[in-house]
């Protein structure tokens, strides 16, 4: 028998993963999209070089926000699977695996772009490096936080498939956003995917995927339109 204290109020889970989807889209963008198109200056290690020493801040800023929203992404992971788990238990964990998986990935892959910061630095152990050399390092590991953030948003891509499947089922979900949620999680996979095997078409691939990838906004706008909304009182976990 489940007892009062199992019932959870659905509008209460849905605006609180509501607002931590939100806080992830405001902050994400900035270091994953915004710093790296500012300093990142594709085949040229001295440009790359001399953008972070001009804008080291803008670097770290960039770390900060990545490892901020992979926090958060914690316990939003956590709130969805409380509140979808009642509608089918098994997606549902599913979800919370694939969710979880790429957290520890973007924080490790942090530190790339932490190692571009201290080769760059002027630190006497670095002196047997020539300049030009430690901005081809640094211009490498900027690289690979690149090739981290395509690894992670394999799983950013899976993680969307059981949950446009949860958000059809659910008797307060909506079968248009569980399909836009699943065609976001698809893209987000093809997109890296090609980037890992196939990296010639990859700028042609993403003009389509990038744009179908941005499907994954709706259910933010679901979230926050189930908690205003408040359709059912609560469910049973």
């Amino acid at each position: 028998m489940t007892s009062h204290h199992d019932a959870v109020p659905v509008h209460k889970l849905a605006l609180h993963a509501g607002a931590l989807y939100v806080l992830i889209v405001l902050i994400a963008p900035i270091g994953i999209i915004y710093v790296p198109s500012k300093l990142f200056v594709a085949g040229d290690a001295a440009a790359t070089a001399a953008a972070i020493h001009a804008s080291q801040w803008l670097l770290r800023v960039g770390i900060a926000s990545e490892l901020v929203h992979q926090a958060i992404e914690v316990f939003l992971s956590l709130v969805l699977y409380r509140l979808l788990k009642p509608v089918q238990e098994q997606w549902a964990r599913y979800m919370l695996a694939l969710c979880l998986i790429p957290i520890p990935i973007v924080f490790l892959n942090a530190v790339n772009e932490l190692a571009a910061i201290v080769v760059l630095s002027g630190y006497s152990f670095l002196s047997p490096f020539t300049s030009a050399q430690l901005e081809v390092l640094a211009y490498l590991f900027m690289r690979l936080h690149s090739a981290g953030i395509t690894v992670a948003s394999v799983f950013w891509g899976l993680w969307l498939l059981p949950l446009g499947a949860l958000v059809i089922r659910a008797p307060f979900g909506s079968r248009l956003v569980g399909v836009l949620v699943s065609i976001a999680g698809v893209a987000y996979v093809i997109d890296a995917l090609t980037k890992i095997t196939v990296p010639q078409v990859a700028p042609w691939v993403s003009m389509f995927a990038v744009p179908a990838a941005a499907a994954e906004l709706s259910v933010v706008v679901w979230l926050v339109y189930v908690g205003v909304r408040r359709p059912y009182a609560s469910l049973r976990t």
